[in-house]
């Protein structure tokens, strides 16, 4: 691929390829965060901003005991808030917009977790990344997650050269199957986390490999265990 332009149609078919080899890869991907209904995790989807996913889940059961719901969350005062989401970081910034969005939820949507992108991007503190994980998860319905693995992945890639998540998701969603679109994002996720790190991708182990113009394109580092022969795979 390096050298020549590669045309849009060659990209949309290289895209879906790619797409359908991660997704055979990783069929159980799916969201890490702990939760009962859309609301909670719509709260956990907050708090996991500038967060890790296990750090969320280790301080949500005692947030959810006490306010599962948006009427409950509402009514508590800021500094319980604060003190109980502390340890995800921005904790004064994610509890004013926590108590907001329940707020909003109660007044205009009666209590419920709308599913509509244009109303879920109305709750304070929430995003299109956000949103777009309620929509995948909660509802089920097609979305592009563009979270910070996503977004390496997809320019090492060449599938899009924007750094915005918003033009990204864009680029993403024209070259990906609409069907495919949730499941390609939580196994992009999976192959970010497991394979394509962001200092030291596992080039020699990534089944994307030969799709990839940005493969082998970084410091080898021996891997534990690994064998000095690179591992292949045929997935045509």
């Amino acid at each position: 691929m390096a050298g020549q332009r590669e045309s849009r149609e060659d990209l949309a078919a290289r895209a879906a390829d790619v797409a359908r080899r991660l997704v055979a890869e990783y069929p159980d991907a799916a969201c890490r965060l702990n939760f009962a209904n859309p609301f909670e995790l719509l709260v956990a989807t907050i708090l996991a901003a500038q967060c890790t996913d296990d750090k969320v889940n280790q301080v949500t059961p005692a947030l959810f005991a006490r306010a599962a719901m948006p009427e409950q969350l509402a009514r508590l005062r800021p500094a319980s808030i604060e003190k109980m989401i502390h340890s995800t970081g921005f904790f004064r910034n994610k509890a004013k917009s926590l108590k907001a969005a329940s707020a909003m939820l109660v007044k205009e949507f009666a209590g419920r977790v709308p599913r509509e992108m244009d109303d879920l991007l109305r709750l304070p503190g929430v995003a299109r990344k956000t949103a777009n994980v309620v929509r995948a998860v909660a509802f089920g319905l097609p979305a592009i997650i563009t979270d910070t693995h996503v977004i390496r992945l997809a320019q090492r890639m060449g599938l899009s050269a924007n750094k915005q998540p918003e033009k990204m998701e864009r680029d993403l969603s024209a070259l990906v199957p609409e069907e495919d679109w949730s499941a390609f994002s939580h196994a992009m996720l999976f192959h970010g986390r497991a394979v394509c790190d962001a200092k030291r991708p596992a080039c020699q182990r990534c089944v994307v490999q030969d799709r990839c113009p940005s493969a082998f394109a970084f410091p080898r580092f021996p891997m534990p265990g690994a064998s000095k022969v690179p591992v292949t795979r045929d997935m045509r």
